[in-house]
């Protein structure tokens, strides 16, 4: 019996997302001149926030020297992609993973007293300085070496190739924690003199040079999100579009969705789109007044958002106009990542790293000058 053929089947797909790599790549150009003296990275953790690693890393490969991930395995598959660049792990390794990162090429964030005396052992075994990096908690309480910990017998004669940390409240352009960081980060970083120093990600980088030192690493910015609520310079990168599985009429009562937690106040058009929660569509999404749009037209979310599923009002779209198969816009020009966020009660960061894998994806690059 012949097995169906697997060709084509993005075009049964009910939901699409569109990815402008061209786009990825000016926004790096852009913070690259923000940060201007310093090395510029790029992070492309948690599968590139969601958009594709193995697509997003290829299309930046020339542009950039170090990349960044959260986790070895994500090193890994980036190392398979990537064979020259240099690659941090920003968890640096479990217990009995160093062995894995000298396999791979991985340069390791060491985060712990117990991480630095596990790396240095392993060296010492294999007669060779692997190269590491060692991270600072200046005041996040989250990853990295504690203060008192800079003086501990372990970092005696230690040469990490670069010392970082994180900055907590970077996106509030005044927020007195980040001064009270950047000084505790250069009094920490003191006790290893003429190592690269690395303290802003995508926010960091526009509280200004005082904060770029020798190397900073954007992640979210890359990806199209302001990394503050006053900056607007930088490049959508993604469409999401989902289409009408059905159209129906409802008269006036007529409840809508699990639980019928709406009621039609009218009668009314609606339309049922192929894209719901299992998608990254959060439930609290239509909780929260959200909408789709059809050529600028505003459809409002009725009803609960499904997992596989939700229900738009389009009575203000002429019927004609419609049809099953048609494509509703989700995030596209007229309503961006931030605004579903909002209208989500959550951050832009989760609905990017949210979005799920049931989409046809399209990589678009025009190779335009940067």
């Amino acid at each position: 019996m012949r097995r169906p053929r697997v060709r084509g089947l993005c075009e049964h797909k009910s939901a699409r997302l569109k990815v402008d790599l061209s786009a990825i790549r000016k926004n790096y150009a852009r913070l690259s001149r923000y940060a201007v003296g310093a090395d510029c990275a790029a992070v492309v953790k948690a599968d590139a926030y969601g958009l594709g690693m193995d697509k997003i890393a290829t299309a930046l490969a020339g542009q950039v020297k170090s990349f960044f991930v959260a986790q070895p395995e994500e090193g890994c598959l980036l190392r398979k992609i990537l064979p020259n660049k240099r690659i941090f792990v920003l968890h640096g390794f479990l217990p009995d993973g160093p062995g894995l990162m000298a396999d791979y090429n991985l340069i390791p964030v060491l985060n712990s007293l117990e991480q630095v005396r596990g790396w240095r052992a392993f060296c010492s075994r294999k007669e060779r300085d692997y190269p590491a990096a060692l991270q600072f908690d200046t005041g996040m309480s989250r990853f990295g070496l504690a203060e008192e910990d800079i003086q501990n017998e372990a970092l005696k004669g230690f040469k990490p190739i670069l010392v970082m940390s994180h900055l907590a409240c970077a996106d509030h352009l005044d927020h007195p924690a980040n001064e009270e960081q950047r000084k505790r980060f250069i009094k920490m970083s003191a006790a290893f003199p003429h190592v690269p120093r690395s303290l802003a990600a995508s926010s960091g980088i526009f509280l200004g040079t005082d904060y770029h030192f020798d190397l900073v690493r954007p992640g979210v910015a890359l990806y199209g999100l302001p990394p503050n609520e006053m900056d607007t310079s930088l490049h959508p990168v993604l469409e999401l579009e989902a289409q009408i599985l059905q159209l129906r009429k409802i008269s006036k009562g007529a409840g809508v969705g699990y639980g019928l937690s709406y009621h039609a106040t009218h009668s009314m058009r609606l339309a049922t789109v192929g894209i719901g929660y299992a998608d990254g569509v959060f439930r609290a999404f239509s909780e929260g007044g959200g909408h789709l749009w059809y050529k600028g037209i505003r459809l409002p979310i009725i009803g609960r958002v499904s997992m596989d599923s939700l229900t738009v009002d389009v009575t203000a779209v002429p019927e004609e106009q419609l049809a099953e198969g048609s494509w509703l816009s989700v995030i596209g020009p007229e309503q961006d990542i931030a605004t579903v966020a909002a209208q989500s009660g959550t951050i832009g960061y989760e609905i990017l790293t949210s979005l799920g894998h049931r989409f046809a994806r399209f990589y678009h690059d025009d190779d335009d000058d940067i």
